[in-house]
């Protein structure tokens, strides 16, 4: 063999790149960032306002609260009213049914007199009478109409008119003895009073 082949290659020796030389790189690149963000914040404090300049924006303030109060207070008195409209019209719905139904009343009570004086028992006259004045007595009831009940109960003013008063131990104080016309009554308002006797 020749010397040339004889003697080792020499090898040089590749320089390491490993995790030791980039920490300090990134340790680095984190004191800029830092560095910069300190620098950007310095920067954004130093607005300076004119004694002008600040009167002007608290008078916009002043302004906008005012607006503000103005608007809620708009809103509430719209709130307000609609709901006042809102019961105003039902309201109306319900004493033009009530008038138009205090009308339909005197028919109802010829209907209760004519079935109730009509002849005997079987006769189809009587019985169509009495279909009839169930019908209409069925209406009234789906109209949310009830007749006020004051035969044997205590007098009421508010429901009941008296137009007669007896002495009978038969009946309590105060106590209707005789119906003369039924009182009616839709929603808990008196449509008609009842006409009675009182006794004692």
């Amino acid at each position: 063999m020749s010397e040339e082949t004889k003697q080792p290659v020499e090898e040089t020796p590749e320089p390491q790149t490993g995790p030791a030389e980039e920490v300090p790189q990134m340790e680095e690149t984190a004191e800029q960032t830092e560095k910069a963000a300190k620098g950007k914040k310095k920067k954004e404090k130093g607005y300076t306002f004119t004694r002008e300049q600040v009167e002007q924006m608290e008078l916009a303030a002043k302004q906008l609260e005012s607006v503000k109060d103005q608007f809620v207070r708009q809103t509430a008195e719209y709130e307000n009213y609609r709901k006042r409209t809102t019961k105003e019209k039902e309201n109306i719905y319900q004493d033009a049914k009530a008038d138009t139904i205090k009308e339909f009343l005197a028919v109802y009570d010829n209907l209760e007199r004519a079935a109730a004086s009509e002849g005997g028992e079987n006769s189809p006259h009587k019985k169509g009478l009495e279909m009839i004045f169930q019908q209409v007595k069925d209406i009234l009831k789906k109209l949310g109409v009830t007749e006020i009940e004051a035969a044997g109960r205590p007098f009421d003013p508010e429901k009941m008119n008296a137009v007669m008063h007896i002495d009978d131990e038969n009946f309590g104080e105060n106590e209707v003895a005789q119906v003369f016309q039924a009182g009616f009554e839709m929603n808990g308002k008196v449509i008609r009073h009842a006409i009675v006797q009182v006794a004692n």
